[in-house]
């Protein structure tokens, strides 16, 4: 076996990162893009001691779980790493993947895990970010390719919402216009390191309302650029709010250094359960708003009656469970690092009339013990980023009278090593269950509670 033979293998299982696993002799090879039963004709790419990966050439059997058996790349689904699955059995692997993780990485064996479907399998992001990129004279915006800085333009763009897809559409084809005069706009270009474009951010609330953000190159020249954005906000009754990001720094964060209003509002607001939420260009929110609400109602009763307790939401971003548990808490104590995300819960905070919550803008590892030393507190709510919660976090916690733990995850494995300490030091597993937040990708949101053990 070498790198490029052509080889056949069947399918037998997906792995979490949305890849399939099937064998040769014996020896694991990952193909994205298949799905369990396939039988396929792949490519090997790479190889090493323990398993390598291949690119599918042909389907020679469709798997019955398929949708369509002429479609083979990530570019062929629009950067959808599950679109190929039917959606009843997308939801199934999942829940057979957090099955796998959690027992391999946590020690924890559940024999089923319940998942929550999305309603909306199709055109529920409420904010998307693509780059910019000139074809033959013509601005587009796009993907990555998996593993590299190329773009590409997908035929379908059926994760965005209905609203970011007819704004994005008309802002490509006003900058069009342009095309060929000496007004026409440039494309940043990351090997010459020249243009303008950069990125284009789109968000939405549920009332159709938009918010864009285009990420550019350099100060220099955006004269015109204002011009044209203050042309294309008047021209959109629901276009609120336009920014310009100007990015000089050369890595992978897509915002730049300064971001500054060219038009509207602020922010744009979303209602979530009774509670309006002021969402600034980075502030952290989630893309599906009606599985939001679904998980946050379960996370929120998995608390039972806490009308006289003391809770940390820890990572709280723009302060949604804080508020929300507020409406029957004691005291609720935000914990965010992302300043934007701050001021506009602080904010919330005022416009809604609440005054049992207290955001704090640190790192969580940096106050939840002089939180915990300040008051009693009974219970927390994490909801980190991918990389989990700082062992530090995790060793105060269990060194506390906090009896119960809920914790929302967006990546399986670091929920898993977390479980896994917490149960070392004298928590139980009383809940789990999956959410499907992003459907047509391999995506999974993870509800977890664990109370102090007897």
């Amino acid at each position: 076996m070498k790198i490029n033979d052509i080889v056949e293998i069947k399918i037998e299982k997906l792995v979490f990162g949305g890849e399939g696993l099937g064998y040769l002799n014996d020896f694991a090879i990952f193909v994205p893009m298949s799905v369990p039963g396939d039988v396929l004709s792949i490519k090997l790419i790479s190889l090493n001691k323990n398993y390598g990966r291949g690119l599918i050439e042909k389907i020679i059997l469709p798997s019955n779980d398929r949708l369509d058996n002429k479609k083979i790349t990530f570019e062929d689904y629009s950067g959808c790493d599950f679109a190929m699955i039917k959606y009843d059995k997308q939801v199934l692997y999942k829940s057979e993947i957090l099955k796998d993780i959690l027992k391999r990485l946590g020690k924890i064996s559940i024999e089923n895990i319940p998942f929550e479907k999305s309603d909306d399998i199709y055109n529920y992001r409420n904010k998307v970010a693509e780059p910019f990129v000139k074809i033959k004279g013509k601005i587009h915006t796009g993907f990555y390719q998996k593993r590299t800085h190329d773009i590409f333009v997908a035929d379908e763009y059926n994760l965005r919402s209905i609203y970011c897809n007819y704004i994005m559409n008309d802002l490509l084809e006003e900058m069009n216009k342009f095309k060929g005069t000496k007004r026409e706009f440039k494309v940043y270009n990351d090997v010459n390191k020249s243009g303008l474009l950069k990125t284009c951010i789109v968000r939405n609330n549920s009332k159709g309302e938009l918010l864009l953000v285009l990420v550019v190159d350099k100060e220099s020249n955006l004269n015109r650029l204002k011009d044209f954005l203050l042309y294309f906000y008047k021209k959109h009754d629901n276009l609120k709010s336009i920014y310009i990001s100007i990015k000089n720094k050369k890595d992978n964060v897509i915002f730049g250094e300064e971001t500054y209003k060219i038009a509207g509002l602020d922010y744009i607001e979303e209602n979530i359960m009774g509670i309006n939420f002021k969402i600034y260009p980075d502030s952290f929110f989630q893309i599906n708003r009606n599985q939001t609400i679904k998980l946050y109602n379960d996370a929120i009763n998995l608390l039972g009656d806490y009308s006289d307790k003391n809770i940390i939401d820890a990572f709280s971003g723009t302060g949604t469970i804080s508020m929300i548990m507020s409406l029957k808490a004691k005291k609720v104590y935000g914990i965010e690092l992302v300043k934007s995300s701050v001021i506009a819960a602080r904010k919330t905070v005022k416009d809604n009339n609440i005054n049992n919550v207290e955001f704090i803008e640190a790192r969580v590892e940096h106050v939840i013990d002089k939180i915990m030393n300040k008051d009693k507190i009974d219970y927390i709510v994490f909801d980190p980023p991918r990389k989990g919660i700082d062992y530090s976090v995790l060793e105060s916690v269990c060194e506390s009278n906090i009896s119960k733990i809920v914790y929302i995850s967006c990546n399986p494995s670091t929920l898993a090593r977390d479980i896994k300490i917490l149960i070392e030091k004298g928590y139980r597993l009383e809940y789990v269950k999956g959410y499907d937040m992003f459907p047509q990708t391999h995506h999974i949101e993870v509800l977890v509670l664990l109370v102090k053990g007897e």
